[in-house]
C-alpha cells in the first residue's frame, strides 16, 4: 500500500516587497544611463521568496506581512496569489506603497546591486489571534523584519511546538530577542552578531543563545553547520551562475519545506535538507530573475 504523505504546511512571516529587477552589463556610474537586457517585475522580499519557492515544492503557504492596499501593493499581492501563497496582509488598511527593491544585476557575474527601504515604513502588531494561527503549521520561517511581530509569532509557535526557522540575511536590531524562540538558524556570511567575525563565531554565538541547529551559507562554497552532537560541512553545487539575487530566499524556503516534511529533526536530516536546499538554491542562480528556475520545473521536491 502506497503510504500518503501530508503535505507540509508553512507560515513565513516578514518582509514582502515589489522587486524591479534589471539586467545590466555594468552598474551605472554618477550621471550615467543604461539600457537593461532584460527586466523582472516581481512580489520580493525573503519572507514572500521563501513562501513563494514552499509552495512551488508542494507546501502549504502562507505569508504573514504587510502590504497595504495602495495599487503597488495589489501587485505584490496579485503575484502571491498566482504563485499560491495565501497573504495575511497586517496592513491592509494602509494606503501607502509598499517597499519597492530596485535591483541591478551585473550580466557577466550574477551579482546584484539593490537599494530598498525594506521593512522601515511599517510598524505592524501581532494578530489577536497570532497563538491560534501559529497552530495551523509544521514550521514557521522568520527573515528578522518587522521584529516586533516576528518575536511575538515565534513565542507563539515554540509555545505551540513548531519547528522555527531563522532566515539570518544580516544582524537586525532585535534579534537578540528572537533567538531564543528559533530552532534552526541558517544565515548568510554577512550575519555578524555582536563580537563575531567567522562562521565559526556565529555558529559559536547561536548555540550560545539557545539555538540548537545552526548554519552559515556562503555563496558557491560550502555551507558550515552544527548541530547538538555534531558538524560539519554541505557542498554547494556548481552552477554557472545567471543572478544571485534571492538565492538564500530559496535555500530558506527549500530548508523549510524539506524540514516540515521530514518531522523529528537528526543531524542527518539536517544533513540532507541542506544539501537538498541547496541544489535548488543552486537551480534558482542559473537564470535570470527570481521566477525562471520555477518554469523550467518543478526542482528539488520532497
Amino acid at each position: 500500500m502506497a503510504v500518503t504523505r501530508k503535505r507540509p504546511e508553512g507560515w513565513f512571516v516578514g518582509l514582502s516587497t515589489l522587486d524591479v529587477i534589471q539586467l545590466v552589463d555594468h552598474v551605472p556610474g554618477t550621471n550615467e544611463k543604461l539600457t537593461a537586457r532584460q527586466q523582472v517585475v516581481a512580489a520580493g522580499g525573503p519572507a514572500a521568496n521563501a513562501a513563494a519557492t514552499f509552495a512551488h515544492l508542494g507546501g502549504a503557504a502562507k505569508l504573514l506581512t504587510a502590504i497595504g492596499s495602495h495599487p503597488l501593493g495589489a501587485a505584490v499581492a496579485a503575484d502571491l496569489d498566482r504563485l499560491g501563497v495565501t497573504v495575511l496582509d497586517l496592513a491592509a488598511d494602509s494606503t501607502e506603497p509598499p517597499a519597492v527593491s530596485s535591483i541591478l544585476v551585473t550580466a557577466s557575474s550574477g551579482d546584484r546591486a539593490v537599494a530598498s527601504t525594506n521593512a522601515t515604513g511599517y510598524r505592524i502588531a501581532p494578530p489577536d489571534d497570532l497563538d491560534a494561527l501559529m497552530v495551523t503549521c509544521d514550521i514557521v520561517e522568520f527573515d528578522g523584519h518587522h521584529m516586533e511581530l516576528a518575536v511575538a509569532a515565534a513565542h507563539a509557535a515554540r509555545a505551540a511546538g513548531r519547528l522555527t526557522l531563522l532566515d539570518g540575511g544580516s544582524w537586525k536590531a532585535g534579534t537578540e530577542k528572537l533567538l531564543p524562540s528559533i530552532d534552526v538558524a541558517v544565515c548568510s556570511d554577512d550575519f555578524h552578531p555582536p563580537g563575531t567575525n567567522t562562521p565559526t563565531d556565529t555558529l559559536r554565538f547561536l548555540e550560545e543563545h539557545g539555538v540548537r541547529w545552526s548554519a552559515v551559507s556562503r555563496g558557491g562554497r560550502s555551507i558550515v553547520w552544527t548541530g547538538p552532537d555534531s558538524g560539519g560541512t554541505v557542498g554547494v553545487p556548481a552552477v554557472r551562475v545567471a543572478d544571485t539575487l534571492g538565492a538564500g530566499d530559496v535555500l530558506h524556503g527549500a530548508l523549510a519545506h524539506r524540514l516540515a516534511a521530514n518531522g523529528h529533526l537528526t543531524s542527518q536530516g539536517f544533513v540532507e535538507a541542506l544539501r537538498g536546499a541547496a541544489a535548488v538554491a543552486s537551480r534558482a542562480c542559473a537564470s535570470f530573475g527570481t521566477r525562471a528556475w520555477m518554469r523550467a520545473g518543478r526542482v528539488g521536491r520532497g
